[in-house]
């Protein structure tokens, strides 16, 4: 087999790498990739991920047996219609299934209709009706712009002054463009957060272990939000009858209600969950997996992940889902300095090729041959550990022994997790 990747990060290159390592394929190209896959042979394609003509003219010249989607733009863009128009195989949702990630008032709506346990909330498409709301619910209180924004179109404000400066900066300073044409405005949700994503066919759906995102560009979730600063699975302090909740009362319902509503979701379907004291409630759905939940996840992955794909796309339950139930898996991000606003580029990398830590290539260039940064998150430090003290321990013993400079990372990645002793 010959698989093609679309897309460039960390994400793409932990896909790939899993890819890799399937007896069934010959070759793994990622459009448009970046150089640090190559490390692990992967083949760059210089083509962008939204050009869907060039990309599938490519899959047909290079006899791409299916592809594979990592980001969510060119899935709204219709990128799965395309390929599948053009007869190809490709996994991921079709347009008009990835809504459920693109507009947050249609995912909203979707809940409502099907009881999908989630935050009150409000949609505003003008700043004064917002403000009179934001001022009448008071603080703490989430502003979210309705489309794609980077996962960084969502303010927790605590306070109103916040708040409202969030929904101005939205929908009069036109922050994010269109996709802030419309902001929803919900109720503060307390609990621990957790991510639980699906393969998902249809009605069927096929749950992954659950890990937890850390959004905050700063220790003790300080700072702005990000892409996301490192992950690490699984969650000892979530309980295995929550995560059993969420998949019958959220992730079910909505695999049915998008069949219902004639949106039938095929790839992978991610929850941003919140444990609440009334039980699990949705955060935000995304329409591909999440970055870097997927460093960690796709770790433990002990079946054939190329398998899996190729009996989802036949329409097939996967005849094997096994995956590592002992240890813990812990990703760092390491980011440029400034990220997520203006960062600096341009700086030298080191070399883990020695190190007992996987590392997993996104925002990087080459320059005289040597790796150098070039996006907001560089690369994210993963590492297996018998227990996460372990798991964690690896990296930052990793991270401390190098040259760092001009990039950043935040040394409580999976900390929460430690307060469980009895799992640690």
């Amino acid at each position: 087999m010959n698989i093609l990747i679309i897309g460039a990060g960390g994400r793409e290159h932990a896909i790939g790498k899993k890819i890799k390592q399937s007896p069934k394929v010959n070759k793994v190209y990622c459009a448009p990739g970046n150089p640090g896959m190559t490390l692990d042979g992967i083949e760059q394609v210089d083509i962008h991920e939204l050009d869907h003509q060039k990309l599938i003219e490519f899959a047909k010249k290079n006899q791409i047996t299916w592809t594979f989607v990592g980001p969510e733009q060119p899935l709204l863009n219709g990128i799965v219609d395309d390929f599948q128009a053009a007869g190809l195989k490709i996994f991921g949702p079709t347009q008009s299934a990835a809504i459920i990630e693109g507009s947050k008032s249609f995912a909203k709506e979707l809940m409502g209709k099907f009881g999908i346990p989630t935050a009150e909330s409000e949609n505003f498409t003008t700043f004064a009706a917002a403000k009179q709301y934001i001022e009448e619910q008071g603080a703490p209180i989430v502003i979210k712009a309705d489309g794609l924004a980077a996962g960084k179109g969502v303010v927790v404000a605590l306070t109103v002054e916040e708040a409202v400066q969030a929904a101005k900066e939205m929908l009069e300073d036109h922050r994010f463009g269109d996709s802030g044409k419309l902001i929803v405005v919900e109720e503060f949700l307390s609990g621990e957060e957790f991510s639980l994503l699906a393969f998902v066919n249809g009605n069927e759906i096929y749950p992954m272990p659950i890990s937890q995102d850390h959004k905050r560009a700063y220790d003790k979730d300080q700072g702005p939000n990000t892409g996301g600063m490192g992950a690490y699975t699984p969650v000892p302090q979530i309980a295995d009858e929550l995560v059993e909740e969420a998949i019958q009362k959220i992730l079910q319902p909505a695999a049915d209600g998008m069949v219902e509503l004639g949106r039938p979701f095929v790839g992978i379907l991610y929850a941003g969950l919140i444990a609440t004291p009334t039980g699990p409630k949705v955060i935000e759905f995304n329409a591909r997996f999440g970055d870097p939940e997927t460093q960690v996840v796709l770790s433990r992955l002990k079946s054939d992940f190329v398998q899996v794909i190729d009996e989802l796309l036949k329409g097939q339950a996967p005849s094997e889902l096994l995956w590592e139930n002992e240890g813990y898996n812990v990703g760092v991000v390491v980011a440029a300095e400034g990220y997520p606003g203006d960062y600096l580029k341009g700086m030298p990398l080191p070399d883990f090729s020695t190190e007992d830590v996987t590392v997993y290539y996104a925002g990087v260039r080459k320059e005289e041959g040597n790796l150098v940064g070039s996006g907001g998150r560089i690369y994210l430090v993963e590492s297996f550990g018998k227990s996460l003290t372990e798991a964690r321990t690896n990296i930052y013993t990793a991270l401390a022994a190098k040259d760092t400079n001009q990039t950043f990372y935040r040394t409580d990645i999976g900390a929460k997790g430690l307060r469980v002793k009895t799992k640690s």
